[in-house]
């Protein structure tokens, strides 16, 4: 009796349920591999030559049609073939052969997702294929619908695998562009912080002591973390109109930052701080639960980098300009020893203003120095430390050249602590009548209305930020001919065949005499190269973009100091040293060739004219390098403090400050009156 389709479908589950299922899978399975056997063998071997067979549809039975139909459905192409494969007719579950076969993944697959489906698909058949036994031999029971069932399952198990994994081929592209985004993000920030000159302004930073522990001050850095992250979520709350959160927030801000105050270390931390990083935490958790938007905290993080960023650019700007500011100003005890001493100078009878040992000035036998400079204190320090480090002051001779409103104190001075049995002259520079604007290019470069608009004025800063870049402009060593006097050398001494050049910032800690016995092989100046792997080079100092530069300059020719120079002043002569600075100095009117200072036209000047001295006549950088070691220093003959810390300034750096003050004598009247400590 044949059975109405949902009768049959319910009796199915019905019997699934109720019943012990593992046996009848196990039936069910061993079915279908028989089934698999019996019909590739026969039935689907057949189905190939069936219609060229006039015999075929009389001899195949319906009921293996149906059975092969179904089968092909269900089964993939693959798992057919190694079935068929592994079975022969004198063999047909060919168990090795079965093992051996090359079943893909595709069988795995389908038999780990969609096993059970298939399993009820197949008995759903089997239970058919019983009933249709009981029907007619040439009626058919496998309607159209059952087959688009079959084929529906099927297809939406396909769309489902497909689905996945367009889901997490999507996951994966979005976990690849986040990563991108936050590298985008830090190599931003590493950029802009290169950006900054750190190397020229970490020079004017207070050096303060390192952390020697990384994972000390932990409770400091979570508070100040917390600090961001409120500030982030303050902003959110107030865009989403959560009040309440917003004055919660605004409280424990305002709370932490009483409780932080100027602490940098735990220690300084009051007790409460504990209790107030934990108010701070809670409220961050209510607020994450509430306002929590990746891409929201994500942009509002990316804002405050920004800000943080122009911040510490401005003020390491501001920083820049005080510290230029503090490094050209004269501190008042040094200007008021200077006043006492021009006063006390000009009250001496005109008799007792010579200084003795005149004879020596031009004596080619003795060792002759040039010092220029404004500053009584800083030129006292370098002929003290030249005489009490010389084997025999008596043959050294020191000529000073001063301008008009010091040469009274440094006469004074010299005249009241005369150099021992060494020979000291002061001279003035605006005494030199040949040194007009007639002959010197920068006289006449100075005299002109754009270079006084480019020093005076220097674009009109109006805040500290902008005009740090602006100060150096006014710098008075720029304008004074005392520095750019060390290109007149011959004129200023024409009697002398060699003279070693002083700065006044620097310091003499050994005998000096052995200079001049260092042969400068043709070379006209002698001078301690400053260039490492990369640093103090030509390029640094020069416009290689102006062809007059690149033609005639090497960028990577190394770069020496001024500060401790030997010049052969017979050769200067012979070679016109100071012909070829004017030419170049006239070349540069309009500043395209080189900025400020000396050292670009010295370095031009005597490009090809300059002997290397070795590095322990002349360490330089203790008026900006604190990690200058001090066995280096004390090897050194003369230490030079170039740079904006000058050791007499308070922003001197205190560990190289002793090599400087040892040589004054701070209970001198002069000294104490100003109150010079």
């Amino acid at each position: 009796m044949a059975l109405k389709r949902g009768h049959s479908n319910v009796g199915v589950h019905r019997s699934v349920v109720s019943g012990s299922w593992l046996p009848l899978t196990v039936l069910v399975l061993f079915c279908v591999i028989s089934s698999f056997v019996f019909f590739f063998g026969s039935g689907i071997r057949l189905d190939a030559n069936e219609y060229s067979d006039g015999l075929g549809n009389e001899n195949i039975d319906w009921r293996e049609r149906m059975v092969a139909q179904h089968l092909k459905s269900l089964l993939s192409k693959e798992v057919i073939y190694a079935i068929t494969a592994a079975t022969d007719d004198s063999n047909p579950f060919n168990v090795d052969a079965f093992r051996k076969s090359n079943l893909s993944a595709s069988w795995r697959i389908v038999g780990a997702d969609s096993l059970t489906e298939n399993n009820s698909i197949l008995k759903t058949s089997r239970i058919h294929g019983d009933n249709k036994q009981k029907l007619p031999r040439g009626r058919s029971t496998v309607s159209s619908d059952d087959h688009s069932d079959l084929v529906d399952n099927s297809a939406k198990l396909t769309r489902r695998q497909l689905r996945e994994k367009r889901r997490e081929k999507r996951v994966a592209e979005l976990v690849r562009h986040d990563d991108e985004a936050a590298i985008k993000l830090e190599n931003a920030a590493i950029e802009r912080s290169k950006s900054v000159d750190s190397a020229v302004l970490g020079k004017y930073s207070i050096w303060r002591r390192d952390i020697e522990n990384e994972n000390s001050d932990t409770t400091v850095r979570f508070m100040r973390d917390q600090m961001i992250m409120s500030r982030v979520y303050l902003t959110l709350a107030k865009m989403k109109s959560k009040l309440d959160l917003f004055q919660e927030l605004q409280t424990q801000i305002k709370d932490s930052q009483r409780v932080l105050g100027e602490a940098t270390t735990d220690a300084d931390l009051p007790h409460s701080a504990q209790e107030k990083m934990k108010a701070m935490g809670q409220v961050l958790s209510k607020a994450r639960e509430q306002l929590y938007d990746c891409k929201l905290v994500t942009g509002k993080l990316r804002a405050m980098l920004q800000t943080a960023d122009e911040q510490v650019r401005s003020l390491k700007r501001q920083s820049t300009f005080l510290s230029q500011l503090a490094a050209k100003t004269i501190p008042n005890g040094i200007h008021c020893m200077s006043m006492r001493l021009t006063i006390d100078y000009y009250l001496l009878p005109p008799e007792k203003r010579m200084f003795p040992k005149s004879e020596n000035l031009e004596n080619r036998d003795l060792y002759h120095y040039a010092l220029f400079s404004d500053n009584v204190l800083a030129a006292s320090v370098v002929v003290n430390s030249t005489i009490m480090n010389a084997k025999d002051p008596s043959k050294h001779v020191f000529h000073l050249v001063t301008d008009k409103l010091n040469f009274g104190a440094m006469n004074m001075w010299f005249l009241l602590n005369p150099p021992g049995e060494a020979t000291i002259h002061v001279e003035n520079v605006d005494e030199f009548k040949w040194l007009n604007s007639s002959y010197c290019p920068v006289l006449r470069q100075l005299e002109s209305a754009s270079m006084k608009e480019y020093y005076f004025k220097a674009d009109h800063p109006t805040t500290l930020s902008s005009g740090s870049s602006n100060l150096k402009y006014r710098n008075p060593k720029y304008l004074s001919m005392l520095n750019h006097l060390r290109f007149y050398l011959p004129e200023v001494y024409p009697k002398l065949d060699k003279i070693l050049f002083l700065d006044d910032d620097i310091v003499v800690q050994k005998d000096l005499t052995g200079l001049w016995a260092v042969d400068l092989q043709g070379m006209v100046n002698g001078a301690v190269e400053t260039c490492g792997e990369s640093f103090h080079r030509f390029d640094k100092y020069l416009n290689f973009s102006n062809p007059h530069i690149s033609r005639n300059f090497d960028p990577n020719a190394c770069g020496w100091a001024y500060g401790m120079n030997m010049f052969d002043l017979k050769e200067w002569k012979k070679k016109d040293i100071t012909g070829i600075y004017h030419k170049w100095q006239n070349m540069n009117e309009d500043r395209v060739l080189w900025k400020l200072g000396t050292l670009p036209p010295g370095l031009m000047t005597f490009y090809g004219l300059t002997h290397p001295l070795k590095k322990t006549w002349h360490v330089l950088g203790l008026g900006y390098n604190p990690s200058i070691d001090r066995t280096e220093i004390e090897n050194a003959a003369v230490i030079h403090y170039n740079g904006n810390m000058k050791p007499w300034l308070e922003i001197a750096m205190t560990k190289y400050r002793s090599y400087w003050s040892k040589y004054i004598k701070y209970d001198h009247p002069y000294l104490r009156s100003c109150k010079l400590s």
